[in-house]
């Protein structure tokens, strides 16, 4: 390949996809490559070396989005394999498919309502141009780019159009399937590479508790020193290249662009002289060989989720403006600023890393795949004739009950601050609100990371520590802020912002005129009370609640109400039709239940247990979240209801109906398994409504290949405690 040397991990995945498409048993092939890996080049190289020893065959590199992606691979493929054969879908439906083509085809051009590309046409549709294909001898292997942007229905149903020989999919986001061939590279691998930086580093620089007026003049005035800063140290060590700082934009607000715009201009980057660009949906300036290491270009602005594929390895400031103090932020991008220049390390601390400036708070990745077609089947089933008239009492939820009156709710609140902290009026409640813990700061209180991290995508952070920044009230700016708070806190106690959104400004806004009034604040100082305090007034409006719900919960039926239960006539299960050890469940309450269902490791073992025990009758596996299935209400300790659905109805040859739920056992280090942070309550509601309606029940949980039993007086999570006993002893 033109002037391309392989680093030892590129050659070994490109050894590895040679192997598995030439002698490989699995039609798929998963290739996990972090971002700056050099999939492009991977892939290039593997198609170069393929097509040498296979002459009969097509490459087919499909791509999502919107007509970029797909334009830079051919373009990289023109550019390092100059002699090989490239085609677009318009080519490929013009002159049809040719053997040693590579064909660059992105989805919506064949996906999109009103395509033509499956349509009867004059000219050959893609059926046509495949099937001629074939009927040439043409063989297919499909690369799938950015493949979890592509699980749609429509989209892998195009994919098997091809019945392609082998079909290889690519992300910095792929998950493991164990059908397919996984090729997975490490992060660890790039950076020792030098082809991405050595870490990030998260808003150095920033002071801790430093007051704001301006936060993105703040952020950018860093960035321009940092940018400045690493120039600098490029020109003194003969290194050329031009650091590029990325804006990236939470949303198309023109107010917030010339804002941007008039503030780098004051610091001499503007379109004009060439060192700033935007790059928008609808507007593009100065993008013009940007990507190049010398570009005189200083500042990028652009949306919010950066250009799938984009490659631009000057950048190495990332500057995040925040829409909120709560907006998720997509690790995936950051990979947009890690790439090296040059694709080496250079022995300098400064140019060896990269850097982010952002007051968001939350640092996740987010790998949204939208599965056209699931790893497992779905099969209807209906209930065996025996169980059909079978009958428990359910207990369903009263959520007139469990949800208080807007004014209930009012009163509820304001006669608790009045009694908990011995209120009086307003003009003398704010002293003694700040001496019981409340801040009255006028500036909203934030804390953002600080630090540097390595393994972006395992989020490994080397060092990293919490610091403080105030920021002036901005009622436009922090209008999402203030939203934010108030939907925590409405939430917690089961209701809704826009009930608890007036009942605050009552209580404490001033301009609000109300008889029961404990704060009267200005509209500024009112947010930032709202904000500052968000979590004490969490928790002093859910003790407000709790005891309003104290007065009410009197009799059960207040907060429950109760309807019999049969088992549903018709369920859906999905189930691994592939496992060679599939059987039918003879003693489930329905016909047909196949064994390898998708379960947890204690439900699977229990499952088994119950076909093996002569003691057992027949079993029925409960579903979730739905009216038609069975369940049980229960108090938590802050007295709000939850509806409860035990695992398993069972029963016994003795005549005896058994409750059983799951949950996760204990390793052979005696490490638990279980995560349901409630596991207690239900465990008590569990046993008063067995008591109740004199049925047996039990909690289950495993270790190693046995499993064990509790239905004592309380919940013990040491399953070492003799209150767990082997299963076998009750069923």
């Amino acid at each position: 390949m033109k002037d391309i040397k392989l680093k030892d991990f590129q050659e070994r995945c490109v050894e590895e996809l040679l192997e598995q498409t030439a002698f490989g048993e699995q039609e798929e092939i998963l290739l996990q490559a972090p971002t700056g890996s050099g999939k492009t080049v991977i892939l290039l190289e593997y198609i170069d070396r393929f097509l040498a020893e296979h002459e009969s065959y097509v490459f087919i590199w499909l791509t999502p989005g919107s007509g970029e992606l797909e334009e830079q691979s051919m373009k990289k493929m023109l550019e390092l394999l100059p002699n090989r054969e490239t085609k677009t879908l318009e080519d490929a439906l013009n002159t049809g498919f040719e053997k040693q083509d590579t064909a660059f085809i992105n989805w919506e051009n064949v996906t999109k309502k009103g395509n033509t590309a499956l349509k009867e046409l004059e000219k050959s549709n893609l059926y046509d141009r495949i099937e001629q294909a074939k009927e040439d001898g043409i063989k297919f292997i499909v690369i799938i780019d950015e493949e979890h942007r592509n699980k749609t229905e429509k989209a892998e149903g195009i994919t098997h159009l091809f019945n392609s020989e082998h079909i290889v999919r690519v992300s910095a986001t792929t998950k493991r399937n164990d059908e397919a061939y996984n090729i997975k590279i490490s992060e660890m691998e790039v950076i020792n590479s030098g082809l991405i930086t050595k870490s990030l580093y998260i808003n150095q620089g920033i002071e801790n508790n430093i007051v704001l007026n301006n936060e993105v003049e703040y952020l950018l005035k860093l960035a321009i020193n940092k940018r400045r800063e690493i120039r600098n140290c490029c020109t003194a060590n003969g290194i050329n290249y031009n650091p590029l700082v990325i804006i990236q934009l939470p949303s198309m607000s023109e107010e917030l662009i010339e804002q941007i715009e008039q503030f780098l201009k004051e610091e001499g980057f503007t379109y004009e002289n060439k060192l700033l660009a935007i790059w928008l949906a609808d507007r593009k300036e100065n993008i013009e060989d940007i990507s190049k290491n010398n570009a005189e270009q200083c500042f990028l602005i652009m949306k919010q989720a950066i250009s799938t594929g984009w490659d631009c390895p000057r950048a190495k400031v990332l500057v995040k403006i925040r829409e909120n103090m709560h907006e998720d932020f997509e690790i995936q991008t950051l990979g947009r600023i890690r790439r090296m220049p040059e694709a080496k390390h250079y022995g300098n601390e400064l140019l060896d890393n990269c850097y982010l400036y952002t007051f968001d708070d939350q640092y996740t990745e987010s790998v949204k795949q939208e599965l056209g077609r699931s790893a497992a089947n779905v099969k209807a089933l209906f209930v065996r004739d025996e169980y059909r008239k079978f009958k428990l009492t359910k207990e369903t939820k009263n959520t007139e009950a469990d949800n208080f009156a807007p004014r209930e709710a009012f009163l509820a609140i304001y006669e608790y601050f009045m009694d908990e902290y011995k209120l009086t009026n307003p003009e003398e409640n704010r002293a003694k609100l700040e001496e019981v813990g409340y801040n009255f700061n006028q500036n909203i209180t934030n804390e953002i990371v600080q630090g540097n991290a390595v393994e972006i995508n395992k989020k490994i952070f080397v060092k990293s520590e919490k610091i403080r920044i105030q920021s002036t009230v901005d009622t436009y700016k922090n209008g999402l802020d203030l939203r934010h708070s108030i939907n925590v806190i409405a939430s917690r106690i089961g209701m809704i912002y826009q009930y608890l959104s007036p009942i605050l400004q009552r209580l404490f806004l001033g301009n609000i005129e109300f008889p029961q009034k404990i704060l009267k604040l200005n509209k500024k100082e009112f947010y930032a009370f709202i904000i500052n305090n968000e979590r004490k007034l969490e928790f002093d409006i859910l003790d407000a609640v709790i005891q309003k719900r104290e007065q009410r919960v009197k009799l059960q039926k207040e907060f429950k109400k109760t309807e019999d239960f049969y088992f549903p006539e018709r369920i859906t299960v999905k189930y691994n039709k592939k496992d060679s050890s599939i059987s039918e469940m003879s003693k489930n309450v329905y016909y047909g239940y196949p064994s390898t269902t998708i379960k947890s490791s204690c439900e699977e073992k229990f499952e088994k247990y119950c076909e093996g025990s002569n003691k057992i009758k027949f079993w029925y596996k409960n579903g979730e979240s739905s009216e038609e299935f069975f369940s049980i209400v229960y108090l938590d300790k802050m007295n709000k209801a939850w509806t409860f659905y035990p695992d398993y109805i069972v029963g016994d040859t003795a005549g005896n109906t058994w409750i059983i739920e799951t949950k996760g056992g204990e390793d052979l280090y005696g490490h638990s398994k279980n995560i349901d942070i409630k596991v207690e309550n239900k465990y008590q509601a569990l046993k008063v409504y067995a008591e109740k309606y004199n049925l047996k029940w039990g909690f289950i949980r495993d270790i190693d290949d046995l499993i064990f039993i509790s239905n004592g007086n309380e919940y013990i999570e040491d399953m070492k405690d003799q209150s767990w006993t082997n299963v076998k002893f009750y069923l």
